[in-house]
This record gives structure tokens, C-alpha cells and sequence, in this order.
């Protein structure tokens, strides 16, 4: 948006719990008639993603694990919580990088079900806009925009905000690229993601618990919209070589000692707490990282106060060498630090701190 421009945001309260079978579009065009407001050419709807799910009875009977697990398709990174349970940040079938596969349990009306994200949010976004487009009798080539967000953490940043899950009719990504800045310096790698922007936006009204679940966005400018078939909100999930960060450090080290994120061998050796940890219980994840399927291999440990130490024995002197790297980088998995203090006929003594 340009200096002076002005942006109206405007919660949409009154909409009632949504249940499987319900008219989201029909609710959304009533809540903004009690407000006194109808939808505009140039106008943008941002509605939590939640309200859908709802809407197409997206429902879990079991287990959140067992939902997590099915609606994952790969781990990125897994911690033990401090009372308990297991957390993993995945890459969610509906597409985004985000804790549990977006699976939640809060604000899900009074059945506290578990619900589901759409596993297709931009063409939910794309049917909710065109029931919303019939049912406000505006053109078919009008500019309105649908946005579905759903709540996550970010690396690198305390805390949640909102996110675009799906979108349609929105330019979902400004490219400035090519561009120039204010002070003619030329732009190479700015690209704003607007449809993030503008969900997070209609969150500063909507709040998180006050059973507000849309918002109207007003003013945008003309340029970020776009017609119903350009790409949504998926296109910005950076995954492939484009994504920097597709596994924890922690994961990757586990990895490459064959044990892989969110399997059973991982549950098996034991999986790091976000809650500060004992040294003995660090010392044996090491112990179980480095002896996972190595044959022959053994290991002794004594655990002090600060320092730990670890005889690995093997029969052959290779083995025994080769005993000692999958320790190192177990250790370092642990954020300890292991070094050779002695070296005997067939084991070799690490110190660990």
C-alpha cells in the first residue's frame, strides 16, 4: 500500500457455531448485514479456516496422535513436551510447515472434537468466494478476495500469528523483484507475502478468543487482486530445494545415525525435551544413538554431576573407531561435546560434557 493509503478492517462478530452441513457464505453474508456492510467490488474476506473444517465435517473420532500422524507427510522436527506427549513440526497435508499438521482442539465448538485442516485450502477458498460472489449478486469477474487462515509458530520468532492457509482471488505473493526501492537501490530479493500480511491483519480484530471468525478488508490496493484461477496460498510453501531448513539439526544428526524423525526407532531411543534434562537421560539417547543397529558394539558409562564418561568396546579396532564417530555425533545431537580422554586395545574412552 502506498503512504496515505488507508485500510478499514472490520471484525465480523454474530456468526453462530458453524456445524457440519452449514452455508458458511449464507453466515458470512448475514454477519455483515447485522454490521450494516455488504460486500464491494475490491473487498477482501479474510475467515478462519476452523469455520470450514466445521462446515464440511472435518472431525476426528480417535486420537490427536493418530491424527497428526495421518494428515503428516514428512518430520521436521520432534520434542518430548515438558509434561509429557510428543510435538512434531511437520509438513501438514494441507500444505504449510507447521506444528501437529494443523490438527487442533481448541475452539472447536462443544463436542471438543478434534478438527481437521481442508486438504485442499485454496480450492475451499475458491468455492467459499464463489457462493459468496452468487450470493452478493456481483460479477463474476469481480475483484474479491478469500483468504483462509490458520494460526502458527514461526523459526526464529516467539509466539503465533496468523497465516494465509488458503486463498483465491488475491495475488497471494508481490513480487518487487526488479524493482527499485525509495532510494533507487535495485531490489533483489523482496517478494511481500501478501496474503500472510493480510491475514494476520484481520486477526488484530478477529482475536483468538472471542469467537470472532472473519474479518473485512477494505482498501487494498487494486493490483493485489487477481482473477479466481491464479495461484493460492500453497504456492507459497517453500519446499525442494528452495527450502533451507527441511529438517531440525538435531533430526539430521539422529538421521544420519539411521534414526528418522518421527519413527519408531526414534520413540525407541528416545526423543529430546523442550524442558531442561538430567545428563544422565542425555547421555543415554548418545548410548542408543550410537549402538542403533551396530552389531558387536558395546558401551560403559559412569555419569557425574557436569561430565559423563563412555568406554566403547567393539572386536575389531575399525568398528571400534567407527563406534567412536557415531558417538561424537550422537553427543552432538545432545549438544555435548565428546572427546577421546584414552584408548585401549579394542575401546576407546570419550569424555562428554
Amino acid at each position: 500500500m502506498s503512504r496515505g493509503a488507508v485500510l478499514e478492517v472490520v471484525a465480523l462478530p454474530g456468526v453462530p457455531e458453524v456445524v457440519a452441513g452449514d452455508d458458511v457464505a449464507g453466515l458470512l453474508l448475514e454477519a455483515l448485514g447485522r454490521a450494516g456492510l455488504r460486500l464491494e467490488d475490491g473487498d477482501c474476506l479474510v475467515v478462519s479456516s476452523k469455520v470450514v473444517s466445521k462446515a464440511l465435517g472435518l472431525t476426528w473420532a480417535g486420537a490427536r496422535e493418530d491424527a497428526v500422524d495421518a494428515h503428516t507427510r514428512r518430520v521436521v522436527a520432534e520434542r518430548a513436551g515438558a509434561t509429557g506427549g510428543v510435538t512434531r513440526v511437520v509438513e501438514a497435508a494441507a500444505g504449510p510447515v507447521m506444528a501437529a499438521a494443523g490438527v487442533d482442539a481448541s475452539n472447536t465448538g462443544p463436542s471438543g472434537a478434534v478438527l481437521l485442516l481442508p486438504e485442499d485450502p485454496d480450492a475451499e477458498a475458491a468455492r467459499l468466494r464463489a457462493a459468496l460472489v452468487a450470493g452478493a449478486d456481483l460479477g463474476a469477474d469481480a475483484a474479491l478476495a478469500v483468504v483462509l487462515s490458520d494460526t502458527a509458530g514461526r523459526p526464529w520468532r516467539a509466539g503465533q500469528t496468523d497465516f494465509a492457509l488458503g486463498a483465491c482471488g488475491l495475488a497471494v505473493l508481490d513480487d518487487l523483484r526488479g524493482g527499485v526501492d525509495h532510494d533507487g537501490r535495485a531490489l533483489a530479493v523482496t517478494a511481500r507475502a501478501v496474503a500472510d500480511e493480510v491475514a494476520a491483519a484481520a486477526d488484530l480484530v478477529k482475536g483468538k478468543a472471542d469467537g470472532v471468525p472473519a474479518a473485512l478488508l477494505r482498501g487494498l490496493p487494486t493490483g493485489w487482486f487477481a482473477p479466481a484461477g491464479a495461484e493460492g496460498a500453497r504456492s507459497l510453501v517453500r519446499t525442494g530445494p528452495g527450502d533451507w531448513f527441511a529438517v531440525g539439526h538435531v533430526e539430521a544428526l539422529r538421521g544420519a545415525l539411521g534414526v528418522a524423525a518421527g519413527s519408531a526407532d526414534s520413540l525407541a531411543v528416545g526423543i529430546r525435551s523442550v524442558a531442561p534434562e538430567p545428563l544422565g537421560d542425555r547421555v543415554a539417547r548418545v548410548v542408543a544413538l550410537a549402538l542403533h543397529d551396530v552389531e558387536d558394539g558395546s558401551a560403559d558409562v559412569s555419569v557425574g554431576d557436569a561430565v559423563a564418561e563412555l568406554v566403547l568396546a567393539a572386536p575389531d579396532p575399525y568398528d571400534v573407531g567407527r563406534l567412536v564417530v557415531r558417538a561424537q555425533v550422537a553427543a552432538a545431537s545432545e549438544d555435548l561435546v565428546a572427546e577421546v580422554v584414552a584408548r585401549g586395545p579394542a575401546s576407546v574412552t570419550l569424555r562428554l560434557t
